[in-house]
């Protein structure tokens, strides 16, 4: 990753039926006004938001989810912002392993 590509952000929000009582603090809206005022505050350029609603993290077959890494290796984007790692998914080794790669 170059510098200049290191300050474009990606913001990737994701809400599951499966999140249950968490669904008011983990909403979309939420965590597209936390991550917007959380790149703003640190001088991160959006490239795109990605916005995977109603779908699980158990699969990381997700449209925007998908869309979002193809953008990462055609090097568009240099940093992913996300609420927390649960939001990237639900499979701690796959999580790791995106969080790596």
């Amino acid at each position: 990753m170059t510098k200049q590509r290191g300050n474009i952000a990606a913001l990737y929000c994701r809400l599951s039926r499966d999140d249950g009582g968490d669904a008011e603090s983990n909403s979309i809206a939420h965590q597209r006004m936390m991550l917007g005022r959380y790149a703003k505050e640190h001088g991160y350029q959006v490239y795109s938001e990605y916005i995977d609603d109603g779908f699980t993290g158990v699969s990381f077959d997700r449209p925007n989810f998908k869309r979002m890494i193809a953008d990462i290796e055609e090097g568009k984007i240099g940093i992913v912002i996300c609420k927390d790692l649960s939001r990237l998914g639900r499979n701690n080794a796959l999580v790791a392993y995106y969080t790596e790669v």
